[in-house]
């Protein structure tokens, strides 16, 4: 008796074993290509949130105003935090940082207009259809809703209720670029945690929009365009 439920059970484990022997592995993670969505949203998300993160140390320094400075330093450690994650996946790919022949922006594809007209695809209101405006490399502008080099001059000159209403302003057109840019990995990008952290901008720097909108009304000023 003893035997024969012995051999039932090993007969049952050899059987499971084979069977699951038989069934398919798990598929490995696929690792990105070099002008893949994936990489291409995480080298130029980076430099978004670099020029983010230099704003926001600017404005620190040109106001008392609390509300702006707490805003100013959550943006500047939430974003340079993603930048890490963003820099840190490419190198975990294998991928580099900088690829010299590829333009800003050129793995979104047509959805941002990409293509001889990627700096922008509107071609006269400098807007880029998603509520900010279009990037101009020749200004230092490369991607959507960053400042140009001369904007980050005046902030750097600015002081008081002149420094916030700008930075205010300025930072709302960098958030509405960066939510747009964030959408296209959500929908493009293959990597489960990049697409996720991707959705997680959207949905807080809409958030940072809505209360960036209620402090420029508080300063009698509005988003610009």
């Amino acid at each position: 008796m003893l035997f024969a439920a012995a051999a039932t059970v090993a007969a049952a484990n050899g059987g499971g074993a084979s069977a699951g022997s038989g069934a398919p592995a798990p598929a490995e993670p696929r690792t990105p290509g070099l002008r893949s969505p994936d990489a291409g949203f995480a080298r130029d998300m980076a430099v978004h949130h670099q020029q983010a993160v230099e704003m926001s140390f600017i404005v620190r320094d040109r106001t008392q105003d609390e509300a702006v400075r707490t805003l100013a330093y959550d943006i500047a450690n939430t974003q340079a935090n993603q930048r890490g994650m963003l820099l840190g996946w490419l190198d975990l790919w294998g991928l580099p940082k900088v690829v010299a022949d590829e333009p800003p922006m050129a793995w979104m594809g047509a959805a941002s207009g990409g293509g001889d007209d990627r700096a922008g695809h509107d071609g006269h209101d400098g807007h880029d259809g998603h509520g900010g405006r279009t990037a101009d490399p020749a200004s230092g502008a490369l991607m959507p809703g960053m400042a140009t080099r001369e904007e980050l001059e005046r902030l750097g000159a600015a002081s008081g209720r002149d420094a916030e209403v700008l930075f205010l302003q300025l930072m709302t057109d960098h958030h509405k670029g960066g939510v747009a840019m964030a959408e296209g990995c959500a929908q493009q990008c293959g990597t489960p945690v990049e697409k996720a952290l991707a959705q997680g901008m959207v949905d807080a720097q809409r958030s940072e929009l809505t209360l960036m909108a209620d402090m420029l009304k508080q300063r009698g000023a509005a988003p610009r365009g």
